[in-house]
């Protein structure tokens, strides 16, 4: 893709993350034929977020480690249990089973990689962003079965060896290559292309969503009122998280509290579905595709929400976060 066009799409990045995962529902041969793109479309983001560090800010929060052990006893602990009591009370209201059983195992997993590249990208704190994630994916497979079994009942067989071996290739690969880019290339150079690095990691948010896509089209033609209610319940609950994860860090300053209400409602339900290892109910696993929609639909719908309360105008550059 040409230059420009890239730097087109970084530009009008929130807008095209939200029309991509349209299109996968819209489009279902579209969906299926980026489907064996779905691991490296995972990847290429947070290595791209990575390259535009500033990793001084990272090491920063080494001084605060009551707040990061707050802040992964939220993510990993609290906001599962909160998501479990509103299912609760929501079930004599007609909430199915599987959505309840989707919605928590949703709020035990840990921040999505891709957080980190939206964070970048909306001008929020991706230094705390990508402590949340790396500290919480190192975490989760000790505290996802322990939640599952406590609030559902639901047994999740997690090898923790091979599943740890797993996610050490998959994010320290991205780490490797990161180091290798900035080792190679100036500080300066990565500033000036700062568009054209937010064109690629859309570029790569927008094949995965069309790559999670695949199937949800016929089972929402089939079954309508149950993927209407699960889409119902990835906006409501996606937006209760990020409000609560606010509310709870919002002495932290904005940036660094809108970076916590990011990683808070958008969770990593692909490391879920590892963890069930294909025994997942299909109705689960729709609910976590059909999730994908707020994830990248709500940074364009509150760009407006986070230029008010970063003090800037709607539209402005955003600042380069560099080594």
């Amino acid at each position: 893709m040409p230059t420009r066009a890239l730097a087109f799409l970084g530009r009008h990045a929130t807008a095209f993350m939200a029309g991509g995962v349209l299109v996968g529902l819209a489009v279902p041969p579209l969906a299926a034929a980026a489907g064996p793109l779905l691991v490296p479309t995972l990847l290429i983001p947070l290595t791209l977020a990575l390259i535009r560090l500033d990793w001084r800010a990272v090491v920063a929060w080494r001084a605060r480690p009551g707040v990061i052990a707050l802040l992964v006893v939220w993510l990993l602990v609290a906001a599962p249990v909160l998501v479990w009591l509103l299912a609760e009370a929501l079930r004599p209201a007609g909430l199915p089973a599987s959505l309840q059983v989707a919605l928590v195992l949703m709020a035990a997993s840990s921040p999505i990689v891709s957080s980190v590249a939206i964070a970048l990208i909306v001008g929020l704190d991706a230094a705390l962003a990508i402590v949340a994630v790396l500290v919480a994916t190192a975490l989760v497979p000790f505290t996802l079965p322990a939640m599952a079994q406590a609030l559902l009942g639901v047994t999740l067989e997690i090898g923790l060896g091979a599943f740890m071996l797993r996610l050490v290739l998959l994010v320290g690969s991205a780490f490797v290559a990161a180091w290798l880019v900035q080792h190679f290339v100036a500080p300066a150079a990565i500033a000036r292309r700062r568009d054209l690095l937010d064109g690629l990691t859309v570029l790569n948010l927008v094949v995965f969503a069309l790559a999670i896509m695949d199937g949800v089209t016929a089972f929402a033609i089939a079954r309508p009122g149950y993927a209407a209610a699960a889409l119902a319940a990835a906006f409501g609950f996606n937006l209760l998280l990020q409000a609560t994860g606010y509310a709870l860090f919002r002495r932290l300053g904005r940036r660094a509290a809108l970076a916590v209400a990011l990683a808070s409602g958008n969770c990593n339900m692909g490391l879920v579905l590892v963890a069930l290892q294909g025994k997942a109910d299909f109705e689960v696993t729709v609910f976590f595709a059909l999730a994908q929609i707020p994830m990248y639909t709500l940074p364009a719908l509150m760009a407006r929400a986070y230029a008010r309360l970063l003090g800037r105008a709607p539209g402005t550059a955003r600042q380069p976060t560099v080594k």
